[in-house]
């Protein structure tokens, strides 16, 4: 007698839980977070060059969540001056042209082609179209 009266308990309450279960989620748009925030944290650099120096930038890409699909590009734009960047790979950039970065830890290597004062604007973007945006300065010093 109490096996009839238990059976039909538990198959009632295996019922409610799967529908509760069924009604409490959502209408199934599982949503992944693919773009986060993200920085470009350098060491510092000299404010000085002089004609034909490489300085070396020491750069790290920061961010804020992990999405393994997450690409990277970076270019670079000089306003005042003339020079060279290169990665440390061995990529010379070419002003304005983007290049995939493949790595969060990298160096950059800036030559000096003038002796005047000289600008580069670094730009990191991600496939989202968030931008991140690093200038350098630097001042001629002459050789004595």
């Amino acid at each position: 007698m109490r096996n009839i009266i238990v059976q039909p308990i538990k198959y009632t309450l295996c019922l409610f839980v799967l529908f509760i279960s069924l009604v409490s989620c959502d209408d199934g748009n599982l949503q992944i977070q693919q773009s986060y925030d993200f920085q470009l944290e350098t060491m510092p650099v000299p404010k000085s060059i002089v004609k034909g120096e490489a300085i070396e930038i020491r750069c790290r890409l920061i961010v804020a969540g992990n999405y393994d699909d997450a690409h990277y590009t970076i270019r670079y734009f000089q306003p005042d001056g003339k020079g060279e960047l290169r990665l440390d790979d061995g990529t010379m950039f070419l002003p304005n042209d983007c290049y995939p970065l493949t790595k969060r830890d990298f160096k950059l290597y800036y030559t000096s082609n003038c002796t005047d004062q000289q600008a580069i604007d670094i730009y990191i973007e991600d496939d989202f179209g968030r931008v991140e945006i690093q200038t350098f300065s630097f001042n001629n010093e002459e050789i004595q």
